[in-house]
């Protein structure tokens, strides 16, 4: 195998990668390949010597992940160490410098579109991998760096659907403050469509009113939110509780019509344990409960794929050693990740990463310089312990 070669700083990467525009939405308006940061990184790996395989998605070939494989590949085991590599949408009026360009503020502050959710892990997991170096490596090491986790997680689902064998452990390098983090809520967003019968409104027997209607199905939700939070409860989380958010009604065109259609978009996130197809035929259950005997139809259905809930078991070896290592007790967190897939991919998975959840998918994004270092250190760590010779 070649030597490695040096790498720039870990500024300089990030400089980099957050000069490469990669929002993914699914608003045409607003969505843009990734493939420039895909080809950074892919040029950086190879430097270290990583195998690396640009692999564009089916279902948007534009937009592509990144497989980078580093030590023996005929051994069993390994670390993998995956991150997305694309942005939400920013509204650039709300920042105080170029989303594009990294920028030092205070006390080692940078700023810049995407530090830290999730640029900034990159760079760290590379200098862990070049501290270590490729010659101490008894398992392989792998880099994964994925298309649209932040819209339709297409390219966490092609890893699954195409059943890559990656590793046996997995970090994903979502901000969590370097927190190991275990489990979290799954993420549906759904919706209710009824139709009815439009009709002048002075007699109400002309039509059937589907905004009445979804009154009901409001009603009906609302008690099964409830007796989901009878059901199912986890005190690690600090909504202990499945949500049920009603977001978005729209119908009817006018007072003195009888409204035809109204639609509804709502959010549920589920525990660990609560299956997402189960809970939608709970779902369509009461709405058409709710709808019985006002001469209406319903049509329930996912509005995207959603994220399934996640949870490694706290006995794992591996959650035990992150906790070792970074020095803090594994979590539960609300928002999803791309953890449920490499689960399903057979690999024990803890999210751990630089930054704050916090400013994520806020106005002037902000990481520092020595979250960086520590993350470089901790992963170093857990290279040593993973993937190196005794």
């Amino acid at each position: 195998m070649p030597g490695m070669r040096s790498l720039p700083s870990h500024t300089d990467i990030l400089r980099r990668l957050v000069a490469a525009p990669s929002v993914s939405s699914p608003d045409p308006g607003f969505d843009q390949s990734n493939r420039a940061v895909i080809d950074h990184l892919a040029e950086l790996c190879e430097q270290l010597g990583f195998r690396v395989e640009v692999v564009p998605l089916t279902r948007a070939p534009h937009k592509a992940n990144l497989i980078a494989t580093l030590g023996p590949a005929d051994q069993p085991g390994g670390l993998v160490f995956s991150g997305h590599s694309d942005t939400v949408p920013f509204d650039r009026d709300d920042w105080q410098t170029d989303p594009f360009t990294l920028t030092t503020g205070e006390d080692g502050a940078l700023f810049g579109l995407g530090v830290a959710d999730m640029k900034g892990f990159f760079p760290c997991v590379l200098h862990a991998v070049r501290e270590l170096g490729a010659g101490a490596l008894q398992k392989p090491v792998v880099l994964v760096a994925t298309a649209d986790e932040e819209s339709t997680m297409w390219g966490a689902q092609q890893l699954v659907s195409e059943g890559r064998r990656l590793g046996r452990h997995a970090i994903i390098g979502e901000p969590t403050g370097l927190r190991p983090v275990r489990k979290h809520k799954g993420v549906m967003m759904e919706r209710v469509l009824l139709e009815g019968h439009a009709g002048h409104s002075s007699d109400p027997s002309l039509g059937a009113n589907a905004i009445e209607g979804m009154g009901r199905v409001i009603a009906a939700l609302g008690a099964l939110r409830e007796d989901f939070a009878r059901r199912y409860r986890d005190e690690s989380f600090s909504v202990p509780g499945p949500t049920l958010n009603l977001g978005k009604v729209t119908g009817g065109d006018s007072p003195n019509r009888i409204c035809a259609h109204c639609e509804l978009h709502f959010d549920v996130r589920p525990l660990p344990g609560m299956l997402p197809d189960a809970i939608r035929r709970e779902v369509a259950a009461a709405v058409q409960d709710a709808i019985k005997g006002l001469g209406l139809s319903a049509e329930c259905g996912a509005l995207v794929d959603g994220v399934p809930p996640f949870e490694t078991q706290a006995d794992s070896p591996f959650v035990q050693a992150c906790e070792q290592s970074s020095g803090h007790k594994s979590m539960a967190v609300m928002f999803g990740t791309e953890a449920p897939y490499l689960s399903e991919l057979g690999m024990e998975t803890v999210v751990m990463g630089p930054g704050d959840i916090a400013v994520a998918h806020q106005p002037n994004e902000t990481l520092r310089v020595q979250d960086l270092e520590h993350a470089t250190t901790l992963y170093g760590h857990l290279l040593h312990r993973f993937c190196a010779k005794d």
